[in-house]
């Protein structure tokens, strides 16, 4: 089983970067696929991007393509997502969990998160 905790979450500026890391504690994470969800207040949690353990396959949200991009380092057991030009609406808690079925079906237990806040 494959735990996963996130971290990097902060205040940014409209149009500035951050990365999130997802740390995971396991010996298979280099075989599991993993993925970024995101949950507004008053909304509810969303897909953001996933990525494949074998083949690199990844998929986004339409509403992050061509700013976000996830990554994972399979020695490090991290996963990453460098999000670019950030805008306000981006502002969220980011959760990582494994992707049981591809490529947003998701483990049912969640962490706690890492909050994402984006200033205009």
């Amino acid at each position: 089983q494959v735990q996963l905790v996130e971290s990097g979450g902060g205040l940014v500026q409209a149009g500035g970067p951050l990365r999130l890391s997802c740390a995971a504690s396991g010996r298979t994470f280099s075989r599991t696929a993993v993925g970024w969800f995101r949950q507004a207040p008053g909304k509810e949690r969303e897909f953001v991007a996933a990525i494949h353990w074998s083949d690199g396959l990844i998929k986004y949200a339409d509403s992050v393509k061509g700013r976000f991009t996830i990554s994972r380092d399979n020695v490090k057991n991290t996963a990453y997502l460098q999000m670019n030009s950030l805008k306000p609406e981006d502002t969220a808690v980011y959760y990582c969990n494994v992707i049981e079925s591809w490529p947003d079906g998701t483990a049912d237990s969640w962490g706690l998160g890492t909050q994402v806040t984006v200033s205009s």
